[in-house]
């Protein structure tokens, strides 16, 4: 019976052992037919490792689909969203406007919600903003010379809750936490509350005017002067009152958690691109 290596056609090939110097078939480059007559001189293929290097602003890992989901990143939107704002002011009050931020306000039950911020020299304004239908829903006048204390920090939790919200944020009282009702503290859905929980946007990382415009550093640094000068503008009871500016760590009494954990989870509170619903 003949063995495999006898059958026509078929050539026994040796295997190359790790750290063979003699190139393989695969590094070499045969010779033309009209070359025939010429010393077979193998060439050998030179091989370069190549890199590639990824470049997305300011954050490699923040991928460009995400971003679009948000309809505030969509061309024009925030844009819309200031000079609605802008306009409200002209009617209402002609204060001067010293800027304005892309944040996410954090309620007394934890949920995440949008918000377009704009300063002037005696108001802070908090907007609620559909940038979806590109309409102002809500806008909370929040007068400087009221706001009696500003605090930063990391974000705590009682010690027998089950909800937790890792980063840092401020917050902004316009009056005593202390007076607040037992209604309104263990209402999800109640606005009576004196004091604003804001952090950075999620989409901050998206570009460098988001960057800018989304950072609670820069909006920290604008506030806090414009309530000083506020207060010693201020012709009420409040003239000359010492602004308070701690950093300390910002409790949300929240236990269970369950409210919050489902909205977050699925953005409710922003303007997103929930995908094609039908066939």
């Amino acid at each position: 019976m003949s063995t495999i290596g006898s059958f026509e056609g078929f050539q026994p090939v040796s295997l190359k052992q790790e750290g063979d110097d003699q190139p393989s078939e695969t590094e070499c480059l045969s010779l033309e037919e009209g070359d025939s007559d010429k010393d077979p001189v193998p060439r050998q293929i030179s091989r370069q490792s190549s890199t590639t290097k990824s470049t997305l602003f300011p954050n490699p890992y923040q991928q460009p689909y995400v971003s679009r989901k948000y309809f505030a990143t969509r061309p024009g939107a925030i844009e819309m969203a200031v000079e609605d704002l802008k306009g409200h002011i002209t009617q209402t009050s002609g204060e001067t406007i010293q800027g304005f931020w892309l944040l996410t306000e954090i309620d007394h039950w934890n949920n995440e919600k949008e918000k377009v911020l704009l300063l002037t020299d005696k108001t802070l304004l908090i907007c609620k903003y559909d940038f979806i239908m590109l309409s102002c829903v809500q806008v909370q006048h929040v007068p400087l010379s009221a706001v009696c204390r500003v605090c930063l920090g990391t974000f705590a939790f009682p010690r027998m809750s089950f909800d937790k919200r890792p980063g840092e944020g401020l917050r902004i009282y316009w009056g005593s936490a202390e007076e607040q009702s037992l209604l309104s503290r263990w209402n999800p859905w109640s606005t009576v509350v004196p004091y604003a929980t804001f952090t950075e946007h999620p989409m901050q990382h998206t570009s460098e005017k988001f960057l800018e415009i989304c950072k609670l550093s820069g909006f920290t640094s604008k506030l806090v002067p414009a309530i000083r000068n506020a207060h010693k503008n201020s012709t009420g009871s409040r003239r000359g009152t010492e602004l308070m500016v701690l950093t300390q760590p910002i409790l949300i009494e929240t236990y269970t958690g369950l409210m919050s954990f489902i909205g977050n989870r699925n953005k409710l509170g922003y303007s997103l691109a929930r995908g094609s619903i039908g066939f």
